[in-house]
């Protein structure tokens, strides 16, 4: 008789685990001397930073993504950054699918973890509906942008224009033409380009489940659910602001010299959009004025919505604090969305607990990279840089490829406990499985 051999993995641990093993294998394809386009090997840290930026859609990188990559390397990039985007549960599932195995209870519940669904039922239409949703999306980026792209490079433009798709639906942030770490400078005032990548970033950043829910209602809003309508509100009241408050705060900045008003407009809009998860940017990001710096950390550190391409604490995380800090200070008990709706206050724990450990996070990497690093005049710089890497953005003032050894390190696993989530390491590494049904007796401590 055959005994079945099967690991005690957790859900949380099989996610954590899956992503760590696409990364790993995604380093030693890209240590292959013909993956640079010198012929030489490129060192395993460098190898291993780019596989996690990539899997984890960062950006970050300490080498010239166009200049130093191969065709093979540059297609290893892309692919790890479809997997990423899409997440690493959506492949296994798929592959579930195509060789017609039925998806288990197991299963279902990692995938319904990774696309951020609440249902058990109806998983397998959800990923129909997400490969099929993002190669409409990445093909029609794709065809936009090869407008631009076959006339400034030629045949070529293509590839460019399907590589800049995939990299902004998944919010990752590598470009090959901005040859020199300028990004997508040279289309700063170009409305075709930009639009293109913010249209990209933000179908991408808003979530499969929400693109499910929109078209399941027919755009209608009262058939929408609360996370649908939540995400949405959230999300354009965070674009509409911030590309406001950009435009005030950098109308002089120097990236903005001799533009007009339309540009800069243009020109914030991108900053509103990317700073949210992308990593792709058209103005300087050292340019910046204190109040942009500020504001781009705080637009990196919320990021997009849960089940979707983008990092960070998330919206819906971001709008159950907002929620429960006004209901705390009314004195309510519940947490109430308008006159008939309200949220468990669980939901404030866990959000609580992600914002906290986030911010810990964070603050400890900067910390330790500021008292590593031989140069210490760079706390501004480290501060965005780490930022970046937990909300998975992608953006840097050029500190990436200046880290030392040590420094790198924290940088890879920022990436990856952004893209993973800071609450499925805990559930993954932390949780007990069999926890006591005794309850300690209630004291109490001075807070506010």
């Amino acid at each position: 008789m055959k005994k079945k051999i099967r690991l005690k993995l957790s859900v949380w641990q099989f996610l954590a685990l899956g992503y760590l093993t696409v990364i790993l294998v995604g380093s030693v394809l890209l240590v292959l001397p013909f993956a640079s386009k010198d012929g030489n090997s490129t060192s395993y840290l460098n190898a291993l930073f780019v596989a996690t930026s990539a899997t984890c859609v960062t950006g970050l990188t300490p080498l010239d993504t166009g200049a130093h990559w191969s065709l093979f390397g540059q297609l290893v990039i892309l692919i790890l950054i479809q997997t990423g985007g899409l997440g690493f549960m959506s492949f296994v599932s798929s592959i579930f699918l195509m060789f017609r195995h039925k998806m288990g209870l197991y299963e279902r519940k990692a995938l319904m973890s990774a696309a951020g669904s609440k249902k058990y039922e109806g998983l397998t239409p959800l990923l129909k509906r997400i490969f099929i949703g993002t190669a409409i999306f990445e093909v029609a980026g794709a065809a936009l942008l090869s407008i631009r792209f076959c006339r400034d490079y030629g045949g070529i433009g293509v590839y460019y224009a399907l590589w800049h798709s995939v990299s902004a639906f998944c919010n990752a942030g590598f470009d090959l033409v901005g040859i020199g770490g300028t990004s997508l400078s040279a289309y700063a005032t170009d409305p075709l380009v930009s639009l293109t990548v913010c249209a990209l970033i933000i179908m991408g950043g808003l979530g499969f489940c929400v693109w499910g829910d929109v078209i399941d209602a027919k755009c209608r809003l009262k058939r929408m659910q609360l996370n649908t309508k939540v995400v949405l509100f959230v999300s354009a009241l965070l674009l509409v602001l911030s590309t406001g408050l950009y435009l005030l705060f950098e109308w002089k900045n120097p990236s903005y010299s001799g533009y007009n008003f339309w540009q800069k407009l243009l020109c914030s809009f991108f900053n509103a959009t990317t700073t949210r998860t992308a990593g792709f940017f058209t103005t300087d990001p050292a340019t910046l004025s204190d109040s942009g710096y500020l504001l781009t950390l705080i637009l990196m550190f919320i990021g997009g919505s849960s089940g979707s391409t983008a990092g960070g604490i998330k919206v819906g995380t971001f709008a159950v604090l907002i929620m429960g800090m006004f209901g705390v200070f009314r004195g309510h008990r519940d947490i109430n969305i308008g006159s008939k709706k309200r949220i468990d206050y669980s939901l404030l724990s866990q959000a609580l607990a992600i914002f906290a450990a986030c911010l810990m996070m964070v603050l400890l990497s900067t910390l330790v990279i500021c008292a590593v690093e031989p140069n210490k005049d760079i706390f501004t710089e480290v501060l965005y840089e780490c930022v970046s890497a937990m909300g998975t953005v992608g953006l840097t003032q050029g500190l990436t490829a200046r880290l030392t050894v040590a420094s790198r390190i924290i940088i890879i696993f920022l990436m990856y406990a952004g893209r993973v989530g800071i609450l499925t390491l805990a559930l993954a590494f932390g949780e007990k499985r069999t926890p006591s049904g005794v309850r300690k007796p209630i004291d109490t401590l001075l807070i506010g």
